[in-house]
C-alpha cells in the first residue's frame, strides 16, 4: 500500500490518450491530456488491470499524485474514472508474474513526442509521435539525453512487443538515424583523482626525520 493518502493530494484532471507500456508489455502510465498540454502519468504494473477495466482512450480522469523534481511527469496514488471508480495503488501482489508475449526484434525511427520517466523522475526511454514506445535502462538514458528529447530525431533497434495498447522496444541499439545505430553502453565514470595518480608513500618502517637520537646513561639522584 502507497504510504502517501490519496485525499491529501490536489486532483489534476485531463482526458486520457493513451496506455504507456514497460519493456514487459505492462500498463505502467498514460499520456493524459490537460488543456493544450500533454502530461506524462506514471501508474505501477499491478494497477494495470483495473485501469484498463475501467478507463479507456477519451475517458476523463482525475489523478492525486506527486512530482519528482526536474521532470515532466506525475507519480500517480490513485487515478478516478468517468464512472467514479478510484483506482489506489494498494502495492503489487506477490504471486503477480510478466505476462507472456512474443518477442521479436524490432526497429524504429521517428520524432520523439514524450520523453519517458520513471517514478522517482529517472530517464527511462521516449514516445515518439507514430506511438511507438521506446524503453531504456536509466544509466544509458542518461548518456543519451539529447536523443531522447521532445521533438529529437530518434531511431532504435531492440526486443519488441505487440500489445493490444500499442507497441514497445526495449532498445538495444540507438541512434540519430537507422543507419547511425550503436549499441548501447553505459560510459564508466573516470578515476576519483583529477589531478594525477596520487603520490606513493615511502616504506612503512622507514624512518620519518632520520634516526632517532639515543639517550645517554641514566642519572643517578642517590646522594652520596
Amino acid at each position: 500500500m502507497h504510504w502517501i493518502d490519496p485525499s491529501s493530494l490536489p486532483a489534476v484532471t485531463g482526458i486520457l490518450e493513451r496506455f504507456v507500456l514497460n519493456p514487459h508489455g505492462e500498463v505502467d502510465g498514460f499520456v493524459m491530456r490537460t488543456g493544450d498540454k500533454d502530461v506524462l502519468v506514471h501508474t505501477p504494473p499491478h494497477m494495470e488491470a483495473e485501469l484498463t477495466r475501467h478507463i479507456k482512450a477519451g475517458d476523463p480522469v482525475d489523478v492525486r499524485a506527486v512530482k519528482p523534481r526536474g521532470a515532466d511527469v506525475l507519480a500517480a496514488v490513485a487515478v478516478t474514472g468517468a464512472n467514479g471508480r478510484e483506482i489506489v495503488d494498494h502495492g503489487p501482489d506477490e504471486e503477480r508474474e510478466h505476462p507472456k508475449h512474443d518477442h521479436h526484434t524490432m526497429d524504429a525511427e521517428g520524432t520523439v513526442r514524450l520523453s519517458l520517466f520513471g517514478p522517482k523522475g529517472e530517464l527511462r526511454g521516449a514516445l515518439l509521435t507514430d506511438d511507438t514506445v521506446v524503453r531504456i535502462g536509466p544509466k544509458e538514458a542518461t548518456d543519451m539525453a539529447e536523443l531522447l528529447a521532445p521533438k529529437a530525431t530518434l531511431a532504435v533497434r531492440g526486443d519488441g512487443i505487440d500489445t493490444r495498447f500499442g507497441r514497445v522496444i526495449h532498445a538495444r541499439e540507438a541512434g540519430a538515424s537507422l543507419n547511425s545505430l550503436a549499441p548501447l553502453k553505459h560510459a564508466k565514470p573516470g578515476p576519483k583523482h583529477e589531478h594525477g595518480p596520487k603520490p606513493k608513500h615511502g616504506p612503512k618502517d622507514g624512518p620519518k626525520h632520520g634516526p632517532k637520537p639515543k639517550h645517554g646513561p641514566k642519572h643517578d639522584h642517590a646522594h652520596a
